[in-house]
């Protein structure tokens, strides 16, 4: 992609004397995506991905425009420009530093030098961990892409990434004869195939195969406020979906943030703070936007107040902010407002001190699934597996617990934290668009906590 450097300088060129702005990103790349069912290998996906996208803002309006073929650039740039050229808008732009940079994720083993083979052995190796108890069905993916991508815009940024990143999800599902029960875990990073090989893959495997079996014999839920304890996973999650997109600057300009006009505000208890971050080594990391922004750790919540947005060049302009870095999307679609490694900050406390005070309450581990509402500030979240506190100890565990209330109010009633800290891989859906993103934090303890049964 880099060889093609010129040819994109030459667009620019030729373009950017007409309109306000433009900008190219191209990326080409190897990905590998491998689905196991039961045992079996049911599709292997293997090949070379390349395209660019060029963008044209004038008259305050995008012209937007992708092919698969480098040949046609000329031909799209065209394409762009008449759409600029046929609309107009308020668009404006954060202003953004200069960049010339080339960046390289770190890597001990390439992707691209593992064969099939091995990464069939590996996911056999995950399905066999898995198949103990009652389980009766596994499903394991597996993916990784290597890629090169080049951005430059009329202001003079000239950015190339080699950047990789590679994912293993396994479900299992375990069966008493009347009931089914589900466990689920992930594996990944934005690094080489060592991500994996360096795992306890006998030990991640076995944990979600445990999980599935010891649910079929797990007790409903009591209903009611209780003291809870949520784990990393859980806490992410309420992390990711409650606040994170609720300080999204395009749901802010949209009315559809219960965070809108909160900035400075107390929205959590003094210990809550919140991060997006990514730069981090996370799955969710990268080191310039689709934009070019330089990114970096962006503070959302500091002592309880809400610090910052994320946000994009244009969202940003229309709040009078600097962009967070935060304008993500693959190449072939328009960069959206989107998070990245999103976590709270842990405490200082064991987990044996975050329990001991608890006379009755729910110890919740993990989700599958919920949905938000950052309009109304509302969520409902359903704990993958959940256990009892009675008198400072874990007890029995229960099945399809429920966690639903008011984000803020939710954010106030934490009352303290671990000092462990996990960050999840996993991907987040917005506008129709997917994203790799990781969220987590420390176990967190909340009061007054709503919790019931779920189906």
């Amino acid at each position: 992609m880099e060889e093609n450097l010129d040819l994109f300088k030459k667009i620019i060129n030729k373009i950017g004397t007409n309109v306000d702005y433009v900008d190219i990103r191209a990326v080409e790349g190897n990905n590998t995506n491998i689905l196991m069912k039961d045992g079996k290998i049911q599709e292997i996906n293997t090949g070379l991905d390349i395209g660019a996208r060029i963008r044209v803002l004038k008259n305050g309006a995008w012209g937007f425009a992708f092919t698969n073929d480098l040949k046609k650039l000329d031909e799209i740039s065209e394409t762009a420009l008449k759409i600029s050229n046929s609309l107009s808008g308020d668009v404006k732009l954060a202003e953004n530093e200069i960049i010339k940079d080339k960046v390289k994720t770190s890597r001990k083993i390439p992707v691209s030098n593992v064969s099939i083979e091995d990464k069939k052995e590996l996911i056999s190796d995950a399905n066999k961990a898995a198949n103990i108890g009652n389980v009766v069905s596994t499903t394991i993916s597996y993916s990784d892409s290597e890629s090169q991508s080049v951005f430059l815009s009329s202001e003079g940024s000239s950015i190339i990434m080699d950047e990789t990143r590679i994912g293993l999800f396994l479900n299992a599902a375990a069966s008493s004869g009347d009931a089914i029960q589900f466990g689920h875990g992930s594996i990944g990073g934005s690094k080489g195939f060592e991500v994996l090989k360096e795992a306890d893959i006998e030990k991640f495997g076995r944990k979600i195969g445990e999980k599935a079996t010891r649910l079929l014999k797990a007790q409903s839920p009591p209903s009611g406020k209780f003291t809870i304890i949520t784990d990393n996973d859980l806490t992410g999650v309420f992390i990711h979906e409650a606040v994170g997109h609720g300080v999204e600057a395009d749901l802010i300009l949209q009315n559809d943030s219960i965070l809108k006009d909160k900035i400075g505000s107390k929205i959590g208890s003094e210990i809550v703070n919140i991060i997006d971050d990514p730069s981090y080594d996370g799955f969710g990391y990268y080191a310039y936007d689709g934009e070019g922004v330089k990114t970096r750790k962006n503070q959302i919540v500091k002592d309880g107040k809400l610090v910052s947005l994320l946000s994009s060049r244009e969202s940003a302009s229309k709040l009078n902010i600097k962009s967070s870095g935060n304008a993500r999307s693959i190449v072939s679609d328009q960069p959206i407002v989107r998070m990245s490694n999103t976590y709270l900050e842990p405490g200082d406390m064991s987990f044996e001190e975050l329990i001991e005070d608890i006379n009755e309450g729910i110890y919740l581990k993990g989700s599958r699934g919920g949905q938000v509402d950052t309009g109304k500030g509302i969520f409902q979240f359903n704990a993958a597996e959940s256990f009892k506190i009675e008198n400072g100890e874990i007890k029995d565990p229960l099945r399809d617990v429920s966690l639903s209330g008011n984000i803020l109010k939710t954010l106030n009633h934490v009352d303290a934290l671990g000092s462990d800290f996990k960050l999840s891989v996993g991907f987040c859906g917005k506008s129709g668009q997917t994203a790799p993103v990781g969220d987590g934090g420390p176990h967190t303890r909340i009061l007054e906590a709503m919790v019931g049964g779920s189906s």
